[in-house]
């Protein structure tokens, strides 16, 4: 059986299964993500964690890791004392992590690496990733992506996952950023219905990413399902690219209780129509654990 070389000719032969959520897995395994580094404090501070939680869903049959990078910045980690040269190496022990879980994973398959590249907001910890519109220019957002995006391509993933993206200043920044760096990437943004999460219509956003020849797959995460079907057609449409899908699953996040309400609505019959509509890469964010992830592999494996 031929094995792809590189994950843009693998998604050309077929469909690969995403992790699930990292925060919730490593929650569920006793660890404090109270921080505002989140899950990335683990990267200095207990990387087997990290090993550990990417080896859950490589097992539980996910293709695909995506590292806990997504809150790891420069500056997030100066503000805890760390400095550019340790953060830089924390930032490519992010993709190490995940090629560690990889080797040790029991699977014949070919496993591969995304490394994670979070909106501006996530480095705030304020949850305005969740709304976009920060107030600066497409070229400052440029200057603060490019550094770390640089620390991970040098870290040589297999792609750069620039994910729950929310409006489309940020999109173009984060394109700009991408230009020779010899690593591709796919485009995720964060919607609500028909648009991003600052409003812009969806199908102005996916269109950025038509002619970007880095970019090999378009999508959303870190939405709800619902929002997800909608979606996934008309990125395909719009783009002509392979389609990437990973919202959450379906819970509602009450800020005032500081839990999880309502029931989860990701199910297998989505994933289905998610991959006749051309989704290429499926998994979950948010509350989407390996045994979801686990469940998302037999169907797609079924097809």
């Amino acid at each position: 059986m031929h094995q792809a070389r590189d994950l843009p000719e693998a998604l050309a032969s077929g469909t690969l299964v995403l992790d699930g959520g990292m925060s919730n897995q490593l929650a569920s395994a006793g660890h404090d993500l109270s921080d505002e580094l989140w899950s990335a404090r683990l990267l200095a501070d207990a990387p087997e964690a990290i090993t550990e939680a990417h080896l859950a869903y490589f097992e539980a049959g996910a293709d695909v890791a995506i590292t806990a990078s997504y809150q790891a910045t420069f500056e997030g980690f100066a503000r805890r004392g760390i400095d550019r040269d340790r953060a830089a190496e924390l930032l490519a022990l992010s993709v190490e992590s995940a090629r560690e879980a990889a080797r040790r994973a029991r699977a014949s398959r070919p496993l591969w690496v995304a490394a994670s590249v979070g909106p501006y907001g996530a480095m705030l910890a304020d949850g305005s990733e969740y709304r976009g519109r920060y107030g600066l220019t497409v070229a400052e957002l440029e200057r603060f992506h490019r550094p770390r995006m640089e620390a991970l391509a040098a870290a040589r993933p297999d792609v750069l996952a620039l994910e729950t993206v929310p409006d489309t200043d940020e999109a173009q920044a984060l394109l700009r950023a991408l230009r020779g760096l010899g690593v591709p990437a796919w485009l995720s943004y964060s919607a609500a219905g028909d648009r991003t999460r600052a409003g812009q219509r969806l199908e102005d956003a996916f269109a950025l990413a038509a002619g970007a020849d880095e970019v090999i797959a378009v999508g959303v995460n870190c939405c709800t399902p619902e929002d997800a079907d909608h979606a996934v057609a008309l990125a395909a449409r719009i783009t002509g690219k392979p389609v990437v899908v990973y919202p959450n699953s379906g819970e509602r996040w009450d800020a005032g209780a500081r839990g999880w309400t309502g029931r989860p609505t990701f199910s297998a019959d989505r994933v289905t129509r998610w991959q006749e509509s051309g989704a290429r890469l499926i998994g979950g964010c948010c509350r989407v654990g390996p045994e979801t992830i686990r469940s998302v592999a037999e169907v797609l494996r079924a097809a």
